[in-house]
């Protein structure tokens, strides 16, 4: 919330999704102005699930609800990891795992970057891990299923519930398991096949290519990922990192396999922001890697009462003393690795200064756009279109993407704004997760529009404040807001 006050959040994402929820909160398709052109986000990922925030955003109209919404769902994944913890290692190793997921930095970096829609899956997992762990088959599967609705990726990952339940499960839970794993693998082929295309403004699947593009087709994808997956370094870095706050024992656990879905599609894709541990890709591993220290820790300790009977007693209090000192020592090294990973994380803000300082830049902004009035039109930078998008209808400025297609940057393309103000920042925003500099367009091409709209389409000053610009069009009353 305060990074949101600071204006540090963005339209792509924050904008964007409030936009879609804000949509289903009026009862309406979830258009995104931001996207492009009547662009339906039904059409980018698939996750109608988005629609039970809606309630919640009619009644607290606000980007902060998302963002209270999201950490809450983070936080909820916390309740079964901690109840199954109590079984395998009694409160106070609970209250080791429950502070180890929740400093975790894939938590972390999932609550500081805006919103996004896995936040939903997160608890969904978590509740579906602990019944993988109970053993109780139907109820992970029902935990899971809502994955799809989630993202269109995640229904491989219900399929490697299904797998799990396969390997570890009877000969009667197999047939639960091979449904999953089918419908987990159907899910996902219709969305991307099916449902994606037919809803996306441009057709096909947008995200597709990103597994294709680096070797001309997707077989040449395939044929190359064994050496692809390790390349360049920061994927091996992102892999270490994934299982280090379990102090990896969480790969000695069969769970570490619900795992694979996501982290494959991450090193396998073309996209430089999934290799890395930035944004919110790592925040539904969290569970997972949890779930496995659980798995393992548990398994040590109920081994000792597995002891045979012809062993003395005394053999038996040593063993079983000594599981206990293991899992205790597993679980320091888990809160010893959180804490010195803290640091590096998005969690270290709270301890700077300039996070508890409202600066003047951002006061003048503050006064600019509270003069555009509830209901506008505006075309916005990309950190002042959240501040509106709960009461305007917003695009990024200058018009981003083009036609619906994203990082289009050819000016001659770019159409005549039509939006009634125009607000610009020229200043280099704070930049995480992002390298520093301006976007979506380089500064010297913004500038270039500010002035174009101006000179050629009969946009006005209305004020000018630390850099920040307020233009309104020519023709219409420039009212302030609620007026």
């Amino acid at each position: 919330m305060r990074r949101h006050v600071l204006m540090r959040t963005t339209g792509y994402d924050l904008g964007i999704f409030e936009q879609a929820i804000r949509a289903y909160a009026e009862f309406r398709a979830p258009v995104v102005p931001l996207r492009g052109e009547d662009f339906n986000l039904l059409g980018d990922h698939f996750h109608p699930l988005l629609a039970v925030l809606a309630p919640l955003y009619r009644l607290f109209p606000s980007p902060l609800t998302l963002l209270v919404a999201q950490s809450a769902l983070l936080a909820l994944a916390v309740v079964p990891l901690a109840r199954w913890a109590v079984r395998a290692v009694g409160p106070r190793g609970a209250h080791a795992v429950a502070a180890g997921y929740g400093l975790s930095w894939g938590v972390a970096s999932a609550a500081a970057f805006d919103f996004h829609e896995v936040a939903l899956a997160v608890p969904l997992l978590a509740f579906s891990l602990e019944a993988l762990g109970r053993r109780r088959w139907r109820a992970a599967v029902a935990w899971a299923a809502p994955l799809l609705l989630v993202k269109e990726d995640l229904g491989l990952t219900l399929a490697a519930v299904g797998a799990y339940i396969v390997l570890k499960g009877r000969t009667d839970a197999a047939y639960l398991g091979i449904g999953t794993v089918a419908a987990g693998l159907a899910g996902s082929l219709l969305e991307v096949k099916v449902l994606l295309p037919a809803l996306a403004p441009a057709g096909g699947y947008a995200h597709g290519g990103q597994l294709a593009d680096a070797h001309g087709s997707l077989l040449s994808a395939l044929a190359h990922g064994p050496l692809d997956l390790l390349r360049p370094d920061i994927k091996a870095t992102t892999l270490i990192l994934v299982f280090a706050p379990s102090a990896l024992l969480a790969l000695r656990s069969p769970l570490a396999l619900i795992a694979l879905p996501t982290l494959g599609w991450r090193m396998a894709s073309e996209n430089g922001f999934h290799w890395g541990t930035a944004f919110h890709y790592s925040a539904i591993l969290m569970p997972v890697v949890f779930a496995g220290l659980l798995d393992v820790l548990g398994r040590e300790t109920t081994a000792v009462g597995r002891t045979p009977a012809a062993e003395a007693a005394a053999g038996h209090a040593r063993a079983r003393e000594t599981a206990r000192r293991n899992a205790r020592a597993a679980l320091a090294t888990v809160l010893a690795v959180t804490a010195v990973l803290i640091p590096s994380f998005p969690l270290a803000q709270l301890a700077q200064r300039a996070t508890w300082r409202t600066t003047s830049h951002v006061e003048a902004a503050r006064a600019l756009l509270a003069r555009i009035p509830d209901g506008a039109t505006v075309a916005a930078s990309n950190r002042l279109a959240p501040q509106l998008t709960s009461r305007c209808t917003v695009v990024l400025f200058p018009t981003f993407p083009v036609d619906g297609r994203l990082y289009e940057y050819r000016r001659e393309d770019l159409p005549r704004p039509t939006a009634e103000w125009i607000v610009h920042d020229p200043r280099a925003p704070e930049a995480w997760p992002y390298e520093e500099g301006h976007w979506p367009y380089p500064l010297e091409q913004q500038l270039a529009e500010l002035a174009a709209a101006r000179r050629t389409y009969g946009y006005e000053v209305v004020a000018v404040r630390d850099g920040i610009t307020l233009l309104h069009r020519a023709g219409r009353p420039a009212g302030s807001a609620g007026t």
